[in-house]
């Protein structure tokens, strides 16, 4: 439900200001329009600048707390600011990337020496200095060739996958088909040494990490929520007006309704000029939801499409139930809901406060897809209806599948999806009435109000015949008058500002929307139908491979197989089968559902203006 606001127009002289915004902040209840839209400080744009640097601190930290491990007593950590630590930890960062590099070129230069072993490039100057060239090579040991060690002195040093690494000595350089290979000047030790420092300074680095995260992450937390309630001063800052030669300060704000008395009473007690008023259909009114348990798990998905405007209707516990249904119907599997059942408790048991509402979704969910999986007969792949099992026999006929049921030749769960998607589409019309007829009036509402009742009547008077349902010829006649009187509304009380020529022009227009629209938007819900089956399907063949597959083992060997490719399939069904029925029921609620009740979205979330404290 959308909570009513009240818009507040502030005017403040100058000299006041910086107090009044102090008071504000502190009651925590005032949203400040921005009315120089798009507008900067240097103030602002520090802040910013700032919050990006505690980001990053808080991922270097976060990452050395997931990667490392303190690796000897625990460095201590000067008592530093929160700014001070951020300087810190970029320092630390930097030398780190630093060091990374040395050690990439120590080992590189370790693994370029490795195969000539320790050996000092003194002794080879002395045999340059007499003219005899020392030159590095390698080359397979198949292109190694006997008149290279004749003729230049060739020494094989070591011999290594295949390859020879050898030097010569000759007066010049020689040309052979071999690799050049240019050492580098210090020892192999040398290298050895340098690495094992280069490591332990990483070491001490990553300790220094660890240690501000475990005793500084609150300073560090402190230091960014004061950043966070600089930035909404600078924004509050840059959100009035100056007028009277900016002797006085123009400032509009929103609040809750609830909260009216509350602002009101320190304005009146600080003699500070306001309006009241309520908001009108031009107004961007800042949108507060407010639902009961149940319908506030749905929230989240909500805000995935866009917050509603002010005067839209909150049509999360209106979607709810039928996400829930969607969601089972494209699961289609009790073994699935129960896997996905038990995970939810045990993760809600473990979650922190702010995300146990996930957990209970989850269990929602689960038990749902249980539900839809026993109607439909399966489990973990396995048809119920198929089974010889005798405790199964009493329940067998009433499984809603093909093998008990056939509607129209169809199948009964194709069937239902679409009976599902009509409902749905027509209730979302409904809320599409009620919307206009709460902005406008009632007459406004007529028209779409006439769609609902025209649909209604027309599957009643000839679907119902076609079921089989003889229905008297009095009840026939009053359906007939129903759907007249619909169609007047529907070409006639469409737009009831306009003439009977636009009413009647806009109707057929609609007509034609509605004949093409709304077959193709029952046709979407199939998808529910076919999502459920494909899921059931592949369950069932992994059963029948894990079965085929390992046919004819000894059953001490037999089992083991089994089971590999049961969680393997079944892990691989169920993944897609959780993507696919997040997926396709948020495109039915966000495209079908949504458009038949002229769902606009693009509000904007109520953001008190308040000092932010560092969580618990």
């Amino acid at each position: 439900m959308i909570q009513k606001m009240k818009k507040l127009t502030f005017l403040v002289t100058s000299k006041e200001y910086e107090q009044f915004l102090t008071d504000i902040r502190n009651l925590g209840v005032v949203h400040i329009d921005e009315l120089q839209k798009g507008a900067t400080s240097d103030e602002l744009q520090s802040h910013l600048a700032t919050a990006d640097r505690y980001k990053n601190a808080f991922k270097v930290l976060e990452f050395a707390r997931d990667s490392y491990k303190m690796s000897a007593q625990k460095p201590e950590i000067a008592d530093l600011s929160a700014m001070e630590l951020m300087d810190r930890i970029e320092q630390l960062q930097q030398e780190e990337n630093s060091l990374k590099h040395k050690l990439d070129e120590a080992n590189k230069n370790i693994k370029m020496l490795e195969p000539w072993g320790e050996f000092d490039r003194s002794s080879l100057n002395k045999l340059q200095e007499e003219g005899m060239i020392p030159t590095f090579y390698v080359s397979s040991s198949k292109q190694f060739r006997q008149d290279w060690v004749e003729d230049l002195f060739a020494t094989p040093i070591s011999e290594a996958d295949g390859k020879v690494y050898f030097i010569t000595f000759s007066k010049q350089q020689p040309d052979i088909t071999a690799e050049l290979l240019v050492l580098p000047e210090k020892r192999l030790s040398e290298y050895k040494a340098e690495k094992e420092e280069i490591e332990a300074q990483i070491v001490a680095v990553h300790d220094e990490m660890l240690a501000i995260n475990e005793s500084k992450l609150n300073t560090l937390k402190a230091g960014q929520v004061d950043n966070e309630n600089g930035i909404s001063l600078s924004k509050v800052h840059l959100s009035h007006e100056s007028i009277a030669e900016d002797a006085v300060r123009l400032l509009v704000g929103w609040t809750l309704a609830e909260k009216e008395k509350e602002v009101t009473d320190y304005l009146d007690a600080n003699h500070i000029y306001y309006e009241i008023e309520n908001p009108v259909i031009e107004d961007d009114v800042p949108i507060e939801i407010k639902n009961n348990a149940y319908s506030r798990l749905f929230e989240p998905i909500l805000k995935m499409y866009a917050l509603p405007k002010y005067t839209d209707l909150d049509i999360t516990p209106f979607f709810a139930p039928f996400f829930m249904l969607f969601f089972g119907l494209c699961m289609g599997d009790a073994g699935y809901g129960l896997i996905i059942l038990i995970a939810s408790i045990i993760a809600r048991a473990k979650l922190s406060d702010d995300m146990k509402p996930y957990g209970t979704l989850g269990i929602i969910l689960g038990a749902m897809t249980i539900v839809c999986g026993a109607l439909t007969g399966s489990f973990l792949g396995i048809d119920l209806t198929q089974q010889d099992w005798a405790f199964l026999a009493p329940v067998k006929p009433y499984f809603i599948n093909e093998a008990n049921y056939k509607i129209f030749d169809y199948s009964p769960m194709m069937v239902i999806s679409v009976a599902i998607g009509f409902v749905q589409v027509l209730f979302g019309m409904t809320l599409a009435g009620v919307k206009a007829a709460r902005l406008y009036g009632w007459k406004y509402g007529v028209g779409k109000f006439s769609w609902v009742v025209a649909l209604l009547a027309t599957v009643a008077c000839f679907g119902l015949p076609a079921c089989g349902v003889e229905l008297p010829q009095f009840v026939t006649y009053i359906l007939y008058g129903i759907i007249g009187v619909a169609v007047l509304g529907i070409f006639f009380f469409n737009s009831p500002d306009k003439n009977i020529f636009m009413n009647f022009g806009t109707g057929l227009w609609d007509t034609y929307g509605m004949a093409t629209g709304l077959l193709g938007d029952l046709l979407s819900y199939i998808r529910l139908f076919a999502l459920g089956l494909t899921g059931g399907v592949l369950g069932s063949v992994f059963n029948e491979l894990a079965t085929t597959m390992t046919d004819g083992m000894p059953w001490w060997v037999r089992w083991l197989p089994m089971i590999i490719i049961l969680l393997l399939g079944h892990g691989i069904n169920f993944a897609l089968c959780m993507i696919s029925s997040f997926v396709h029921p948020m495109r039915l609620t966000f495209v079908e559902f949504f458009k038949n009740a002229d769902f606009e979205g693009g509000g904007k979330a109520y953001e008190p203006f308040k000092i932010k404290k560092v969580e618990e």
